[in-house]
């Protein structure tokens, strides 16, 4: 029996079947590379700047001395500083000459690199006033904030039968039955019709079931700086 000359050596016959092998081996070295490789991010477009940069005084001062808070909502036009407030004085970007100070018992405040100054009895755009004079001896043109801090001059106090008695700031106007709100409300066991303000050497009666009830508002007064309520 004659062997065909047709008849495949074993040489052709692999060869045939490597080259499909090769190619798979190929695209799954470049598959891996391409995941390998690292991401480039898009360029992200600059922050828009706050409404705290630029042109706001009060904050950009760099003074962290106080840590967060707000000032108490008093108005700088006609609010009287007096002693023991606490006022924030900024100076756009001059964080050494911005500070919290507290004024002292005889009205007076000290004020890096300027000194002692007079500040009892000035709203706080009169003495915002002052201060630019003053570091204008340091500074070209400063732009200068006063805010009061803390209302620490103007307070009332209630005593007796309420849940929270004590001393309470008077920062804006309180009348008799807010103030007593505040301090809960007269107790159960409170003579709730004999309320006594004490101003100076006036007493003032308030009876607190009338006035809860719409009556005999005319004693629902608004209270005054040094008031003592007492609630028997």
């Amino acid at each position: 029996m004659k062997t065909s000359s047709r008849s495949m050596t074993p040489s052709s016959r692999y060869r045939g079947s490597l080259i499909p092998l090769l190619v798979l081996a190929a695209l799954t070295v470049f598959c891996f590379q391409s995941l390998a490789a690292p991401q480039q991010e898009a360029p992200q477009a600059p922050a828009a700047p706050s409404a705290q940069q630029g042109g706001d005084a009060s904050k950009d001062t760099g003074d962290k001395s106080a840590g967060p808070g707000i000032a108490a909502p008093v108005d700088p036009r006609t609010y009287k500083i007096g002693a023991e407030d606490v006022l924030k004085v900024s100076v756009w970007r001059e964080p050494e000459l911005s500070s919290h100070v507290a004024v002292r018992p005889d009205g007076m405040v000290t004020i890096p690199l300027v000194g002692e100054v007079q500040v009892s009895g000035l709203t706080p755009l009169e003495f915002t006033d002052k201060l630019k004079e003053e570091f204008g001896k340091l500074v070209n043109n400063p732009v200068v904030s006063v805010e009061v801090w803390q209302v620490r001059s103007r307070k009332y106090y209630i005593a007796g039968m309420v849940p929270r008695p004590g001393q309470y700031p008077l920062v804006v106007p309180v009348t008799v039955l807010e103030a007593l709100t505040l301090a809960g409300g007269p107790t159960e066991w409170a003579n709730k019709k004999k309320i006594i303000i004490m101003r100076g050497d006036k007493r003032i009666k308030f009876n607190w079931n009338d006035v809860i009830k719409g009556k005999n508002l005319d004693q629902n007064v608004y209270l005054e700086p040094g008031d003592f309520v007492n609630v028997p």
